[in-house]
């Protein structure tokens, strides 16, 4: 028995130590690679070389200690997870960039040796040396990425932009023409380190003057005790007609390790409680009736609906299990895949879905007109803005925090306002 425990115990201290390797391996690879252009460049400079290594072992050990001492009950909000993010991001993002040039040189190098044995070339090498002008030109686009990550880091983060929709809905009720409504989404207020900034942030969402403000989800990124330093700000969020939330997947405790399942209930409980302390009204898969006038729409709210792994707790048929089909729905659900995954073929039409979730990846390119890029786009095709679908409008909020990485880049916090008006649908 003691033989056949031991095993299967070696399959996986295999893995543990597959998954610790590789990434090492990974960044050694790139760390030699990128090596070659300073190399190039500073001949007569010894400093210089010797400084890039100092920086990248320093930089693996920092690696190889947060991996295997990484505290699951603290997640990404550890201090020194913070930190190796920020520096693996500054530091590898330039660097791959760097050895692209140089993979494509070395192929061009590689094709001309070749050329020139089929020749019958006199050259005592086989491959040709580097070319300086190469290494500058990777060098001098590099720090492009670099200095805009640094910004980021430092300032991005906190970058906050408010980005104003006008939408039109044929079946609008009349008493909510000119209806406004600010939105906000993954707070993830784990990671905040800057009250004052935070605080004009609040700021900014009132100056807004909304009728309405909704949260769609992630108010922290595990633990309800997140929020216990900024409950008092958020609570000076004002809107005429009600402040509303929901759930998003970091809401649920589910990426840390807590000492009892009775611990984690306990902390949505509390987490349940935090949402009424900062005056929020959190739909559970419920609605409400938002009346005016005389007339009335309903504002649904689902928790988590997520693909790919993500919880799925979300049920619109209980959340709309009183509402008529010709009813004017506006949605709330974190996850946009619960567009096109449910809401866009729901019987009952949503007219407006309102989600986050994907940050933008706090990372991309956004010129209004021309380019919009992120990463996250080859996993979520709808993942930041304005989307119309078989008459249904989604809106993709970019986030007010950030989560593991600590900044943003190009990618900016977002405070959304939306007015209502009757018309054609416009996108």
């Amino acid at each position: 028995m003691h033989n056949f425990r031991n095993k299967r115990l070696i399959p996986k201290h295999q893995h543990v130590l597959f998954r610790i390797l590789l990434p090492l391996f990974l960044l050694s690879l790139v760390d030699i690679y990128a090596y070659q252009a300073f190399k190039t460049l500073s001949r007569d400079q010894v400093w210089i070389r010797y400084g890039y290594w100092i920086v990248s072992v320093l930089f693996l050990i920092l690696v190889l200690y947060t991996i295997l001492n990484f505290d699951r009950s603290s997640g990404p909000q550890n201090p020194v997870f913070k930190v190796v993010m920020a520096s693996f991001v500054l530091l590898f993002v330039p660097k791959l960039i760097i050895s692209l040039f140089l993979l494509t040189e070395d192929v061009t190098r590689m094709l001309v040796g070749v050329a020139g044995q089929f020749s019958g070339s006199d050259s005592e090498t086989f491959l040709p040396s580097r070319r300086k002008f190469v290494s500058q030109i990777a060098l001098g686009i590099a720090v492009i990425p670099f200095a805009g990550i640094l910004y980021g880091v430092i300032k991005g983060k906190y970058n906050y932009k408010v980005l104003k929709k006008t939408l039109y809905f044929p079946d609008l009720p009349a008493a909510f023409e000119g209806f406004t409504l600010t939105q906000i989404s993954d707070v993830h207020s784990g990671s905040f380190d800057n009250a004052e900034k935070i605080a004009y942030g609040i700021g900014l969402i009132n100056e807004q003057e909304s009728d309405m403000i909704v949260f769609t989800g992630d108010l922290v990124n595990n633990s309800a005790d997140e929020m216990e330093p900024w409950k008092e700000v958020f609570s000076k969020l004002k809107a005429p007609m009600g402040k509303y939330s929901i759930l998003g997947n970091h809401d649920y405790g589910d990426y840390i390790t807590w000492p009892s399942a009775a611990a984690k209930e306990a902390n949505m409980q509390k987490l349940y409680q935090t949402h009424k302390d900062i005056g929020f009204d959190l739909l559970r898969n419920e609605n409400r009736r938002i009346e005016k006038d005389g007339e009335s729409f309903r504002l649904v709210g689902v928790e988590n609906w997520g693909t790919g792994g993500f919880v799925q707790h979300g049920d619109l048929d209980k959340a709309t299990a009183d509402t008529n089909a010709n009813d004017f729905h506006v949605l709330l659900s974190h996850d946009p895949s619960h567009f096109d995954q449910i809401v866009k073929t729901y019987p009952k039409k949503m007219s407006l879905t309102l989600s986050g979730h994907t940050h933008g990846m706090q990372f991309g390119i956004e010129i209004p007109g021309w380019i919009k890029w992120s990463p996250v786009k080859y996993r979520y095709p709808k993942w930041a803005g304005l989307y119309e679908e078989m008459g249904k409008y989604l809106y993709v909020n970019r986030g007010f925090g950030f989560l593991a990485f600590p900044g943003r880049v190009g990618i900016w916090p977002e405070i959304t306002v939306l007015e209502f008006k009757k018309g054609e649908t416009i996108v």
